[in-house]
């Protein structure tokens, strides 16, 4: 019986190991596999175009080089042993200009894509855009949310179906936002405001994080982010005018302070021009918004 159990696991174990190996490989733990945006779903595309492309080299390299081998070896292959061949201009041919299709057709795809992706473009939509300015912290983030008059830290909420417009700055070293299961990525520095667009097509929570190693609390720099109906985001903006509290200049003097996997804050109000003043900190002259980051 031991025998026949223990039979039973070799067989199996290729299997079990590959269960093992793939356990840590499911959809949930890959957002930019599973995307839940157009933004993101656009994105994901690029990246397996471009895998399908690349494998029209790489699966024929690794073929004819096995073929290459059994065909032309020197005991018994079928095809003529030369071992003093050394160039054809066929093959020379072949191995550079298929390549350079490749990475001319790659330099298509990415340029287009990227300026159809462009993190400052408005996305079009029946609803209006709700905004929200983001700014960087030791090592947490603060959403502002200037419709509204509240504040929130490392928590994002908005409708779903309702394009996202991020202001994005830093109150610190230089930072990089990201939320994977919606978009990309886009820096956030000291002094400088960019922009991000983004739309979630359900309700769902999504993990946001900076990307860029900024310090000792990196790794516990994330936040959640809550793509909600308008009724759910509507009881939210409730509850944090309701519980929370004033992000005043002392307040936020406090909030700046580094800290490390910092709890969720909210505040019911915070000073209009919050956002303009920690980016004037850093400017010799008024707070510098390009044109660009304005569009």
């Amino acid at each position: 019986m031991e025998k026949a159990t223990g039979t039973g696991l070799i067989r199996h174990l290729p299997v079990l190991l590959a269960a093992f190996l793939l356990s840590g490989c499911g959809l949930d733990t890959a957002p930019i596999l599973n995307p839940k945006g157009p933004i993101a779903q656009a994105e994901r595309d690029l990246l397996f175009t471009a895998i399908y492309v690349m494998m029209i080299v790489v699966i024929p390299v690794f073929i004819l080089a096995f073929l290459f081998v059994w065909r032309y070896r020197a005991s018994g292959g079928k095809g003529k042993y030369t071992p003093d061949w050394s160039y054809s201009a066929k093959i020379d041919a072949l191995i550079w200009l298929v390549p350079a299709l490749i990475v001319a057709t790659l330099g298509y795809l990415l340029w287009t894509t990227t300026h159809k992706l462009d993190p400052y473009k408005q996305l079009a939509s029946s609803e209006q855009a709700i905004e929200v300015h983001a700014i960087a912290q030791d090592w947490k983030w603060l959403f502002l949310y200037p419709e509204y008059g509240i504040a929130s830290v490392n928590e994002l909420a908005f409708p779903s179906e309702r394009p996202l417009a991020l202001k994005i700055t830093s109150d610190t070293v230089m930072n990089s936002f990201m939320i994977p299961a919606l978009g990309g990525q886009i820096y956030a520095m000291a002094g400088m405001t960019t922009r991000l667009h983004l739309i979630a097509d359900e309700p769902g929570q999504f993990t946001g994080r900076n990307t860029m190693y900024s310090g000792n609390g990196f790794a516990d720099q994330h936040f959640q982010t809550f793509a909600m109906t308008n009724e759910d985001f509507d009881t939210w903006v409730q509850k944090v005018r309701s519980g929370g509290t004033s992000l005043d200049a002392a307040a936020y003097a406090v909030l700046a302070e580094p800290s490390v996997a910092h709890s969720v804050e909210y505040y019911a109000q915070y000073k209009a021009d919050l956002f303009e003043t920690i980016l004037a900190k850093y400017a010799s002259r008024p707070a510098h918004t390009s044109q660009m980051a304005d569009q």
